[in-house]
């Protein structure tokens, strides 16, 4: 793991294996830096982690988190947002936040420390796929699903058609946000057929 402070947000960045050798630290936090500070709109400073896994991980977090036993690109646990990708609750109800507990019980910091956004989890061999559909490089890719990610952790939400017309307006000014920052293109090997087949329930 490896954690950058920048000016105005601390990103802890987490490559789990094989995937190092197709998606550098380095590259991950500069585009991770570059959604933050076009998702909080320089607001106030902010902490993220970004975690890159596999098939298997996201699987079971998707089935823990939102009943679904399925492969996903990529999960997001906000902090402050609830929304429907924490899945329903699974046991009594005051056990967990509800919309709007974040601002009447704020979390207490220690001096200097920046306020948690939240964690984005995304399945690289997911990333790949999804590249070859939409013919498009994998680095393109895996900024979009950063983006996506981090949008939902500021609230951002594509559940009805209107508030999907503005999440993907939103991301596609995130992806310009990302390229105006001159974040390095990839030169990305292609994962092995075995890893890219899609796990299915």
């Amino acid at each position: 793991m490896s954690t950058s402070p920048s000016p105005n947000h601390q990103i802890d960045v987490s490559i789990d294996e094989p995937f190092h050798q197709y998606l550098p630290e380095d590259w991950l936090r500069s585009a991770v830096q570059a959604g933050l500070d076009f998702a909080v709109e320089q607001r106030d400073g902010a902490q993220v982690s970004v975690l890159v896994t596999g098939d298997d991980t996201l699987r079971d977090l998707n089935r823990q988190f939102r009943g679904l036993d399925e492969v996903t690109d990529v999960l997001s646990f906000s902090t402050a947002h609830a929304g429907h990708w924490e899945g329903e609750p699974d046991g009594p109800e005051d056990m967990y936040l509800k919309p709007g507990d974040a601002d009447e019980f704020p979390l207490i910091l220690p001096p200097g420390e920046l306020p948690p956004l939240g964690e984005v989890v995304l399945s690289y061999p997911q990333a790949q796929r999804q590249a070859s559909e939409h013919s498009r490089p994998v680095d393109t890719e895996v900024a979009h699903l950063v983006i996506h990610g981090l949008l939902h952790l500021v609230g951002h939400d594509h559940e009805e058609p209107g508030e999907r017309a503005i999440m993907e307006a939103q991301e596609q000014a995130g992806l310009n946000a990302v390229s105006r920052m001159n974040v390095p293109q990839l030169d990305v090997p292609q994962l092995d057929a075995p890893q890219l087949e899609a796990r299915r329930p």
